[in-house]
C-alpha cells in the first residue's frame, strides 16, 4: 500500500495508487522544501484554477448553509391557489393594515412633479415631517426602506463576523435571520411563560457571552406583550446596544420610547408605517443617537427609497391626527 507523509506545507493534493514506482512525490517534496515519502503513490498538486467551479462556488460558505426566509404570499399567488378573487381574501399572515392609507396619500402620489428623478438620499423632507410628528429633531431620525433594511443596516454597521446578538424568542424572526446572513451568532434568552422578558437571564447572557447588541420588540410579535420601563432601563444599563422595535406601538395604548434616545446613547428605536398607516411599500424609520446616525447614514444605500414614498409619508405625517377616521370612513 502507498503512504504519503507531508509536513511543513499546506496545499491541496490528490493522491492515487499507481501501478509503477514513480519518484513524483519525493521530487516534488524536495522542490517545495517538505518531507514526502512514497514508493507506489503518485501525488499531484491541484491548483485552484483546475477545480471545477459551480454557481454556488462564488457564494460565501456560511450563506450556503442557511435555510431561506419563508416570505408571505401576495394576493395574486393566493388567488390562483385558492381559486378566489383577491378582493375576497383577507390576509392575516403578516399583520397588515386592512384599510390601507388615507386618501391624501393617493393625492400625493398623483402630484409628483419629478417621478423620473432619484429621491433625496437623506430624505430631508420626510425626516423634517417625522421630526414634527415625533417631537425629535431630524438629526436623530434615519429613514429606510422597510424594517428589514434598517435591521440589516444596524447589523452591518455594528457586527463583525463571529460577533453575537441576544434574541428573546418567541419574537420577530428577522433578527435571527439577518444575524445569520451577517455571520453573527445568536444567543437566545427565551421569554417567560407569560411572554415577559427574563431580565436576569439577559444580564447573565450579556456578561458571559459579550454580545454586541440585543433586539427587543415592544409590543412583542406575536403575543403583544409590553416591556415595562423598569425592565427596559435595567437592560439599557448593560454594556450592549439595545434595538427596540416598536412596530405595533400605536396599538398598545402606551407612549413610544423614541425620545429616550436623547438620554441613552446605546438605544435605537425602530418605527414603521406598515401597521400604522397601511403602507408596506414605503419606508420605516428609526430614532438613534446623533453620533451613531452619522455612521449609519454613511453606510445606508443612497438610493434606497423612491420619491413617492417620501411624498406619501410626508402626507401621512401632516394628516396623522385624523388617520383612523379618514381610513375607516374612506373604506
Amino acid at each position: 500500500m502507498g503512504v504519503v507523509e507531508i509536513s511543513s506545507f499546506s496545499a491541496l493534493w490528490s493522491a492515487k495508487l499507481s501501478g509503477a514506482r514513480q519518484p513524483v512525490c519525493s521530487l516534488e517534496g524536495r522542490r517545495r522544501g517538505v518531507v514526502a515519502m512514497a514508493s507506489t503513490v503518485d501525488v499531484q498538486h491541484l491548483s485552484e484554477a483546475n477545480r471545477e467551479l459551480t454557481g454556488d462556488s462564488f457564494i460565501r460558505p456560511h450563506l450556503r448553509k442557511l435555510s431561506p426566509y419563508q416570505p408571505i404570499l401576495p394576493f395574486e399567488v393566493l388567488s390562483t391557489r385558492l381559486g378566489r378573487k383577491p378582493e375576497d381574501i383577507i390576509k392575516l399572515d403578516a399583520n397588515e393594515n386592512p384599510y390601507g392609507p388615507p386618501p391624501e396619500v393617493f393625492e400625493a402620489l398623483g402630484s409628483m412633479k419629478f417621478p423620473y428623478v432619484y429621491p433625496d438620499p437623506e430624505s430631508r423632507r420626510l425626516r423634517a415631517a417625522l421630526a414634527v410628528d415625533s417631537g425629535l429633531e431630524a438629526d436623530y431620525i434615519l429613514a429606510g426602506c422597510g424594517a428589514d433594511e434598517l435591521i440589516d443596516l444596524i447589523m452591518r454597521c455594528v457586527l463583525d463576523p463571529g460577533d453575537k446578538i441576544v434574541d428573546c424568542p418567541p419574537t420577530f424572526t428577522m433578527y435571527e435571520f439577518d444575524a445569520a446572513v451577517n455571520g453573527a451568532h445568536v444567543v437566545k434568552v427565551p421569554r417567560k411563560p407569560d411572554f415577559s422578558l427574563n431580565v436576569e437571564l439577559i444580564a447573565d447572557a450579556v456578561e458571559k457571552e459579550n454580545p454586541k447588541c440585543i433586539f427587543l420588540t415592544s409590543p412583542n410579535n406575536p403575543d403583544g406583550s409590553i416591556i415595562g420601563d423598569e425592565d427596559l432601563i435595567k437592560i439599557l444599563k448593560l454594556p450592549v446596544l439595545v434595538v427596540l422595535d416598536e412596530a405595533y406601538i400605536e396599538f398598545s395604548g402606551i407612549e413610544s420610547r423614541m425620545k429616550w434616545v436623547k438620554k441613552y446613547e446605546n438605544l435605537i428605536v425602530l418605527r414603521t408605517f406598515s401597521k400604522r398607516a397601511g403602507k408596506h411599500t414605503v419606508s420605516q424609520f428609526l430614532e438613534i443617537d446623533r453620533l451613531c446616525w452619522c455612521y449609519f447614514d454613511l453606510f445606508e444605500e443612497p438610493l434606497n427609497s423612491w420619491m413617492s414614498a417620501n411624498l406619501c409619508q410626508c402626507s401621512f405625517s401632516w394628516t396623522s391626527s385624523g388617520l383612523w377616521s379618514i381610513s375607516l370612513e374612506h373604506y
